[in-house]
């Protein structure tokens, strides 16, 4: 592969390692993210940690950097009294900051292809009462497509090599998200938040794949920020239903309190596990919530080949 090469091209040819969880590697350096905005907030504040952050999980063997536009909203942003020019410029910042990250990684010896994914999280993260591990908020697809479609234009328009329409707990969101991807000319893939082989929101997974099979735009389809023992079966049923390569990336398999804001159990997630991941099809691995530097290294010395 060369700097040159899609990750749609990379992932035809074999897997590709993601990052890991952006809050957790802000927090050890020190970050207070005990707001609202979580990271975005960094965005407007700090941009150099963030840049810091996608560093290192490049120089820890990430192939993808995914940006810190998970909570990043027009709406969440007008909360603070961010109007929307200036909220539009720090999204875009968010995929300039991953670009830059690269770019450190190059100069510091990285020679294989780096790609930058532009987050975008599902409407419960702008709500920040933990709605992305329920879904069903009261809105129609219509609704929740006007919602969504600013943002991605915006995200699009800052050029990154794929938008990752991730942690969506709902059938009728993907819906809505699928929707407001359509002419943008930016690939993207979608990943559910599940429990077990549902949606959070409670439908089969067979129906909710099943809704992105002839999706053009869509490169990839999976799981992410759930616990790693639900991957498995997820796994197989994305690739199973539709054809695409499948991405996972999940939490450590601890549990998040939205009302506390902090996390509780014991962390589940072992490196071992991306070998079985990828004999069922998935593609693009990594970790979410509380997976750092350290467990990416892992799965990448995991991935590659001998």
């Amino acid at each position: 592969m060369t700097s040159d090469t899609t990750l749609a091209e990379a992932l035809a040819a074999g897997t590709v390692v993601l990052d890991g969880g952006m809050s957790n590697q802000l927090e050890s350096a020190g970050h207070d993210l005990s707001d609202e905005l979580w990271s975005a907030r960094l965005l407007a504040e700090r941009p150099e940690a963030i840049t810091e952050a996608h560093l290192a999980y490049f120089m820890a063997g990430a192939d993808v950097a995914i940006t810190s536009s998970y909570q990043a909203t027009f709406e969440g942003f007008a909360k603070r009294g961010i109007g929307r020019e200036r909220a539009a410029e720090l999204l875009s910042l968010s995929v300039e900051s991953a670009r830059d990250a690269a770019s450190q990684a190059r100069a510091k010896g990285v020679a294989r292809p780096l790609w930058v994914a532009a987050s975008v999280g599902p409407y419960g993260a702008m709500l920040a009462d933990g709605s992305e591990y329920r879904g069903r908020y009261g809105l129609t697809v219509d609704e929740l497509e006007r919602f969504h479609r600013p943002r991605l234009e915006v995200l699009a328009a800052a050029r990154p090599d794929v938008l990752a329409l991730e942690t969506v707990p709902d059938a009728d969101e993907a819906r809505a998200l699928l929707r407001a991807v359509r002419g943008l000319d930016t690939a993207a893939w979608i990943s559910y938040t599940v429990d077990g082989v549902r949606t959070r929101a409670g439908q089969p997974l067979e129906e909710a794949f099943a809704l992105v099979a002839e999706v053009d735009e869509v490169i990839a389809v999976g799981v992410n920020c759930c616990a790693p023992e639900d991957v498995d079966g997820a796994v197989e049923i994305a690739a199973r239903v539709t054809g695409k390569p499948v991405v996972v990336y999940p939490n450590s398999g601890e549990t998040w309190d939205a009302e506390a804001r902090a996390w509780h159990g014991r962390s589940s997630f072992a490196s071992e596990q991306v070998r079985g991941w990828r004999d069922s099809g998935a593609r693009l691995i990594g970790g979410c919530c509380r997976v750092g530097p350290e467990a990416i290294t892992s799965i990448a010395r995991t991935l590659t080949p001998a």
